[in-house]
């Protein structure tokens, strides 16, 4: 098991990767959905919309689930946390939602009026994941360990992703 503090977990964090939110539906199932989010280096905050599924989950459970991963085939390597989400409201809601949208948005599609009051208008809630448990992976650790560098040798081992 990893710490939020631990160096590669932090590298994740700080990296701009989409990243997948697990949330519990009324009937038990999971609803996962692709999110921006933005880490203090304790707690990752992902931007939404107050009536987006996501968020009414949270309101009846707020028990989730965020993985992140490099979605590189030469570099897989990535972090799970689980946890509780605090949801936010009104200027402290404002002011995580800003980072993220700054995170994943250029300067000139913040200042553009067609795309950054857009995103300020529709993501009226920020989700705080306060994180419980958290575990990283390193495809480049495991190769090193288990098939003695033959990966990393041999790119033509792993296929290539789409996308």
């Amino acid at each position: 098991m990893a710490s939020i503090s631990d160096a590669p977990v932090q590298e994740m964090l700080a990296g701009r990767y989409i990243a997948s939110l697990a949330t519990e539906n009324p009937d038990g199932s999971i609803h996962m959905v692709a999110v921006w989010y933005w880490s203090d280096g304790r707690d990752v905050y992902v931007a939404t919309a107050g009536q987006s599924h996501k968020a009414k989950n949270l309101q009846r459970s707020p028990r989730v689930s965020l993985m992140i991963d490099s979605r590189d085939r030469t570099a897989q390597r990535g972090v799970s946390l689980t946890g509780t989400a605090q949801m936010l409201t009104g200027a402290a809601a404002s002011a995580w939602n800003a980072k993220v949208h700054e995170k994943y948005l250029s300067a000139a599609a913040l200042a553009d009026s067609r795309v950054g009051p857009v995103f300020a208008k529709w993501d009226d809630i920020a989700i705080k994941i306060v994180p419980g448990a958290v575990i990283a992976w390193d495809m480049g650790e495991t190769d090193q360990q288990a098939f003695g560098g033959a990966l990393r040798d041999n790119p033509e081992y792993l296929l290539p992703i789409e996308g």
